[in-house]
């Protein structure tokens, strides 16, 4: 399926269980990624009665590559996914986030949580608990230095996509299949999906995000190279409604491709 926005189509997946409709799931892809590493995901929670919905988000789609920076504001990449709830005909729908991905997801749930049934968020923290990380904390200082690189417009896509883009395809570590990182880098293995693509960090700015309300599960891989401790533990700080937080140990960044059946599972708790 496809939705329109104001700067193009987005193209969406769709996997829709056989019988009944218990809930639906809008679940948001992260970098450098596509909506297909919700597959063994979807597949999980659509045997169980859940649609899912994922889209090729704004950047991604190739029907929706705006040039100007500012277009990727966290704003408008909210605003997309309210669009898709709202080409759905649904008022609330169950949020599902990893990597950047988490970050809207946390985004809609702190600012529109009407439309937000249940929260579940992998790997990044709460905004404004990451952004204190980023500030005070050493460990996840170091783990972030690679923004600087991909906010280089031009050296960057110079950088990632030389030798058949071996360094992208480096930072799944072996934990994603070649199958799959073949279907992400049909969005982002070329030049102009890359751009799209990096414009979100780009836009990047400070989020100062009020407290979330909605009910909210956090799963964060204890050996994730990119996200410290310090912002995983004080996203409890960040709750205000019922809040679980699930570390992982012996789990990465890749959550959704290393333990798809454990992302489920957490998601059909929250739905109930």
């Amino acid at each position: 399926m496809t939705v329109d926005i104001p700067v193009g189509r987005l193209d969406v997946l769709d996997w829709r269980p056989d019988g009944p409709v218990r809930g639906t799931v809008l679940a948001l892809h992260g970098f450098p990624e596509s909506p297909w590493e919700w597959e063994s995901v979807a597949e999980v929670l659509a045997q169980q009665g859940v649609r899912v919905v994922a889209p090729a988000q704004r950047g991604y789609s190739p029907g929706a590559r705006p040039d100007d920076v500012g277009a990727y504001a966290i704003e408008h990449l909210s605003s997309d996914a309210l669009a898709i709830v709202d080409s759905l005909g649904l008022e609330s729908v169950h949020v599902l986030g990893h990597d950047w991905g988490a970050s809207v997801a946390w985004w809609l749930a702190a600012h529109h949580p009407g439309r937000v049934a249940t929260l579940t968020v992998v790997s990044v923290p709460h905004l404004s608990a990451f952004a204190e990380a980023l500030e005070s904390d050493p460990d996840q200082q170091a783990r972030s230095a690679y923004f600087t690189l991909f906010r280089q417009q031009g050296k960057a896509e110079d950088v990632l996509l030389e030798d058949g883009a071996h360094r992208l395809l480096s930072m799944f570590d072996g934990q994603v299949s070649d199958e799959l990182m073949d279907k992400h880098l049909e969005l982002v293995g070329e030049r102009e999906g890359l751009t799209g693509a990096l414009n979100w960090y780009r836009a990047m700015r400070r989020y100062d995000l009020p407290d979330v309300s909605v009910p909210t599960t956090y799963l964060w891989g204890e050996d994730d190279p990119a996200i410290a401790r310090t912002g995983a533990e004080a996203t409890a700080s960040r709750m205000t409604g019922d809040y679980r937080f699930v570390p992982l140990s012996g789990m990465g960044h890749w959550l959704p491709e290393q333990a798809p059946e454990v992302v489920a599972t957490e998601v059909l708790d929250r739905i109930g």
